[in-house]
């Protein structure tokens, strides 16, 4: 027998069968909801679009994704819900992390077998409308222009190129136009002005860091007729990541990629790319609420690593 199992006749036929004379249960009482009821109620009030429920079992009940895409979340209304009572509980992914369909994005799980119905009225009030959905990865066409200045190996470029497409692959993006440009602001203005009618985002890879926004891409960027909605950002490996829009409707987005882009591993040029695949604004406070949970794993082929060496 399972725990939370309701007990009827057979299980007792069963039980003096066995030589059980005892065994100990807990009871409803009236105005009581059934854990795996309770659950499913409190599931159904937080899942937004692209989520579907589970089955609910000993007293949980799962939200899945639908599509692949970026988990929204409302963290407030969350943090609402598991205050009600210390017999509901709800836990979700991280805010905007990235989720590909039929992973388990959240999970309810009511503690005890039952909980009052006053408990359950007040969680499913505290949960407001929908605080969790999927913003679904739209199939973008990418414009990419990598800056190139001797000593830049055309190796580096093609790599960070097949880092790329990676990246996109997910999200069912492409590159649709990609350029080589050398590393002067008249020549980036001039690739993007080729580059923005035919696609949805452009990223720009730099032979060299941006130091600051006098620096030759945002030069370009404000030259071609864009704006620079934020430079730096309190994600670390990606500090030098330039965010911006360009001309046109809707304005399209426009990202300076950080030296740390070239690496396959995950670092702050994936906070922003993801969130923009998925249709999602990136404006200079989303930028900066970044940082709590922004020191991520070093990557050791960096040219100026966190941590200097010894001496």
């Amino acid at each position: 027998m399972k725990k939370g199992e309701r007990i009827g006749a057979d299980h007792i036929a069963a039980l003096n069968a066995a030589g059980v004379a005892e065994i100990i249960v807990a009871e409803i009482e009236a105005g009581d909801v059934e854990e795996n009821v309770a659950a499913r109620r409190i599931a159904r009030r937080l899942a937004g679009t692209h989520l579907r429920l589970d089955k609910a079992f000993t007293g949980r009940c799962n939200l899945i994704a639908e599509r692949s895409g970026i988990l929204v979340v409302d963290a407030a209304a969350i943090d609402r819900v598991n205050v009600v009572d210390e017999s509901v509980t709800v836990a979700t992914l991280p805010v905007f992390q990235k989720i590909i369909a039929g992973d388990m994005a959240a999970t309810v799980k009511i503690i005890p077998f039952a909980i009052s119905g006053a408990i359950l009225d007040r969680a499913i009030a505290s949960a407001g409308e929908a605080p969790l959905r999927i913003a679904p990865f739209q199939p973008l066409r990418v414009g990419v222009v990598s800056t190139l200045l001797p000593g830049l190996k055309a190796s580096i470029v093609e790599k960070t190129l097949d880092a790329l497409r990676a990246r996109l692959l997910g999200a069912g993006a492409t590159i649709a136009l990609e350029e080589r440009v050398g590393h002067e602001t008249r020549a980036l203005v001039g690739a993007l002005g080729r580059i923005v009618p035919s696609t949805d985002l452009i990223i720009v890879f730099g032979a060299s860091a941006i130091t600051d926004r006098r620096d030759v891409i945002p030069s370009a960027i404000e030259k071609s007729g864009g704006r620079i909605a934020h430079f730096g950002m309190p994600v670390d490996p990606g500090n030098l990541l330039l965010i911006g829009h360009l001309p046109g409707l809707p304005p399209k987005p426009i990202i300076g990629a950080p030296g740390c882009a070239r690496s396959p591993k995950e670092n702050g040029f994936d906070f922003v790319l993801n969130r923009l695949l998925a249709g999602l604004d990136v404006g200079r406070e989303d930028i900066c609420r970044m940082g709590v949970g922004g020191l991520l794993g070093e990557i050791k082929s960096r040219p100026q690593p966190r941590q200097a060496g010894d001496g």
